[in-house]
């Protein structure tokens, strides 16, 4: 039960994520653009806006769930070794 609501849970934040990140606007031409654009990539910015704070809100909650359905996964293997050593 909890599990298919993380699954759940997981795959609306996945298909969230992937929506903010196609809305973001580019940072220049790309590979194509090596020189003076440099600087503003790698150099000092303010607060971020608001679709920069909601990909790192999406992402964080991307792996929080991902880390719990690992965690629960895991869990049915345990279960499993257990059982396993009790018929021993």
């Amino acid at each position: 039960m909890l599990s298919t609501f993380v699954n759940i849970i997981h795959v609306f934040v996945c298909v969230f994520l992937i929506l903010v990140v196609l809305l973001q606007q580019g940072r220049g031409g790309g590979l194509g653009a090596v020189g003076g654009s440099a600087a503003q990539v790698f150099g000092g910015r303010g607060a971020g806006n608001f679709m920069t704070r909601l990909t790192a809100i999406c992402a964080i909650i991307f792996l929080g769930t991902s880390i719990s359905l690992a965690y629960l996964s895991s869990a049915g293997d345990r279960e499993l070794k257990q059982y396993e050593n009790q018929q021993k």
